[in-house]
């Protein structure tokens, strides 16, 4: 249904300074399209926030949306949603850009402590601190928090390791014990490599932790505990790609609980780590 159709259908219900909106774009139709909210206000001789109301009643989120669509007559502005759950629209300016992230990236975190079993973060934290090794597993976009993982563990001197090939991922999952945990990073909950080499790690008799997204997917069928950051069903490509937002988090709190489960020592363990790479430092 294109714009006109949709004034006509409300045009009854307008205010007069709305009607004077509609009359306008309709013997200018072929222009509205190049005209900022400001410059339709003051032709059509009513307020900005009159432009933005009545955008709204025609169905748009605001004018912009109506202007590109206005623009852009035979697209339909719905069909391309790559950044699920970020609200990112084609009509949308570069500077909307901050704010919407920043709300994404809170919405994600909201969901996660949702989410998220406090008896679940115990388990793991328990099973981590006293592992020989730990084992780490992911693809693609969860290696970031994988990596991240594995980054922290060591700084507090424990064992562990991790392969971002995934040959490597199953043979490593082979050699493990009952004195070793692995742990799985998969935002949906079925990524084949990542639930192939923690189900190995369990037949091996390891402990088993799996930070996900889903509930009810194959991870959690070889999981001894499940970190959850989300809810719901999910899908590989859209919001996975921001999954490293909850799941970061998740290895900060996974840290910090490794960290209080022995202060003096691991305390220790990182004042050791950082004397190690002291001399690191650049100091011009």
């Amino acid at each position: 249904m294109d714009v006109k159709q949709r004034i006509s259908n409300i045009y009854t219900t307008l205010r007069p300074a709305e009607k004077s909106v509609a009359s306008f774009i309709h013997e200018h139709y072929d222009d509205i399209g190049n005209l900022t909210v400001a410059q339709l206000a003051e032709a059509a001789e009513v307020s900005q926030p009159t432009v933005i109301r009545f955008a709204r009643k025609l169905g748009f989120n605001g004018y912009r949306e109506m202007r590109y669509v206005l623009n852009h007559p035979m697209e339909d502005p719905q069909a391309f949603e790559p950044l699920e759950g970020y609200d990112l629209h084609p009509w949308d300016g570069i500077d909307d850009v901050p704010a919407k992230a920043v709300t994404g990236a809170k919405a994600m975190l909201d969901e996660m402590m949702q989410s998220l079993s406090v008896k679940e973060f115990h388990k793991a934290v328990s099973m981590i601190a006293r592992a020989r090794i730990v084992d780490i597993y992911s693809v693609e976009d969860s290696v970031t928090p994988a990596e991240d993982l594995l980054t922290k563990l060591t700084y507090l001197g424990l064992q562990c390791r991790m392969h971002t090939d995934v040959y490597l991922q199953q043979i490593s999952a082979g050699h493990l014990t009952d004195a070793d945990v692995a742990v799985a990073f998969s935002y949906s909950g079925s990524s084949e490599d990542t639930v192939k080499a923690l189900r190995l790690a369990r037949n091996q008799g390891a402990g088993t932790v799996a930070i996900t997204n889903s509930t009810g997917t194959p991870i959690v069928n070889w999981a001894d505990v499940c970190l959850h950051a989300g809810h719901g069903e999910r899908t590989i490509y859209g919001n996975a790609i921001f999954s490293r937002i909850s799941h970061i988090a998740i290895v900060d709190m996974l840290y910090m609980g490794v960290i209080l489960s022995d202060y003096t020592h691991y305390s220790a363990a990182l004042d050791d780590s950082g004397r190690y790479i002291r001399d690191k430092v650049f100091h011009g």
